[in-house]
């Protein structure tokens, strides 16, 4: 498939920073259960536990979105999805949000939604919507 890239997933560093940022604050949590009067350490507990949910989805769930010869393969908690060309609608969406406009790569398989942003491809979603184009073209 020439020079474009086939997959895309979270970037490795942010996923190393995750995992680092999980560490510290379960440390955090255990020594202010020790040494604090406790109230923080349920609040260090309750940011390790969403932190730590980020990482494991971020190392187990790669690559997010891939392309092979027969269309496209979603992975999600559910499982992987394989999405074929025909049946397959892909599209933009720009939201504002506080000020900022975030765009999100939506794919519209028969009832499914899958949507995916510049955290869950690793790179801007406009970039990986023009490069599923022109692999859509020549396949």
């Amino acid at each position: 498939m020439d020079n474009y890239p086939t997959s895309w997933a979270p970037r490795q560093g942010l996923v190393v920073a995750a995992w680092l940022v999980t560490v510290l604050l379960l440390a955090g949590a255990v020594l202010d259960g020790f040494f604090g009067d406790g109230k923080g350490a349920v609040l260090m507990g309750l940011a390790t536990v969403a932190i730590g949910a980020f990482a494991v989805h971020w190392t187990f769930v790669r690559p997010r979105l891939a392309v092979d010869e027969h269309g496209l393969v979603a992975r999600t908690l559910g499982g992987t999805h394989h999405l074929p060309w025909a049946h397959t609608r892909t599209q933009l969406r720009t939201t504002r949000r506080l000020g900022r406009d975030g765009v999100t790569l939506e794919l519209e398989h028969d009832d499914q939604l899958y949507i995916f942003g510049r955290t869950d491809l690793g790179e801007d979603p406009r970039d990986v919507l023009d490069v599923l184009t022109v692999l859509r073209s020549r396949l």
